[in-house]
């Protein structure tokens, strides 16, 4: 075990874990047990929780490589009063994040997955007709953190006609309509897509008062975290009406889904797979191997968080 020095902590994809395996011998943490001297360098997979047990279970622990651009899995900054450095995968799941953004937009507004609930009913076949929808063109959309997938997202809408406004911690050199704080961003605009990093700087970033600002006729579209937004403030106010619908991809407790949003025709629900795509989660585990083997030759990692 001593000559071992990279470990698996959680579930990874086939691709990445039979690389691991195939070039370091990685094992995964329940295998190594308590013999895990040596092990500098830990592969954690997307959503994986790495504290302070955690780091005490690997005392040589150096580099953490996390699989995935958030990283709010890791207590980062319990790493880097240990010296330990962590990495993350940007960049490369930009244009799929940004894609399933775009798509729930289109859902929310024209009700693409409930129109198909309303034919597999056979509402239409008994001569019901669908409610009239919402047209993108002309619609203002809201951008809760203009980072990387942001800037996708409001660059994809722009053809549809859609009208771009946002909330960063900062205005940023952009032709689009910036706003002060998330409440006068929902106020602003017909639809807000939450894109803002996890953690506890973000937890309820989105609660009952935006929500309200955002209205009767708004929707909310959240493939960011879960905990980003208030889940029981958004339940009520789309019982209560004050909001017009959601498209979500991230939940505070997945995979479980709070009961109320179950049967709602005004909500779209996906488990969680805004970078699950082929192509991207092969990109991200190339980038998860790379950073690794930056680390065991050069002592660096090549996209580091801290």
């Amino acid at each position: 075990m001593s000559e071992l020095r990279v470990v698996r902590i959680g579930p990874l994809m086939p691709f990445l874990e039979e690389a691991l395996q195939r070039l370091y011998a990685a094992p995964s943490l329940v295998e190594v047990g308590p013999a895990t001297a040596g092990l500098t360098v830990a592969v954690a997979g997307g959503g994986t929780v790495i504290g302070a047990a955690e780091m005490d279970a690997l005392p040589d622990l150096e580099a953490i490589a996390n699989f995935g651009v958030g990283y709010d899995n890791v207590d980062v900054e319990e790493a880097t009063r240990r010296g330990i450095v962590v990495s993350n995968t940007p960049d490369v799941l930009t244009d799929a994040v940004a894609d399933l953004a775009v798509a729930l937009v289109l859902d929310v507004l024209r009700q693409v997955s409930a129109s198909d609930r309303f034919v597999r009913r056979g509402e239409w076949a008994a001569g019901k007709r669908y409610p009239l929808t919402r047209e993108v063109r002309g619609s203002v959309v809201g951008i809760l953190g203009l980072g990387r997938i942001g800037e996708a997202v409001a660059t994809r809408l722009e053809p549809f006609g859609a009208q771009v406004a946002y909330h960063s911690r900062r205005p940023k050199d952009v032709a689009w309509t910036y706003h002060a704080s998330p409440v006068e961003l929902a106020e602003a605009c017909d639809v807000l897509v939450v894109l803002t990093p996890g953690g506890a700087d973000t937890r309820h970033l989105v609660d009952a008062e935006v929500l309200d600002a955002l209205g009767p006729d708004g929707f909310l579209v959240n493939v960011a975290r879960g905990s980003v937004v208030d889940e029981q403030a958004l339940v009520e106010a789309l019982d209560d009406g004050r909001i017009a619908g959601a498209g979500l991809d991230v939940f505070a407790d997945e995979p479980h889904v709070p009961v109320a949003l179950m049967d709602r025709d005004d909500v779209v629900l996906l488990p969680h797979v805004g970078s699950a795509t082929v192509e991207t989660r092969e990109a991200m585990a190339t980038l998860v191997l790379d950073n690794v083997a930056a680390f065991l030759a050069k002592g660096e990692l090549l996209t580091p968080v801290n």
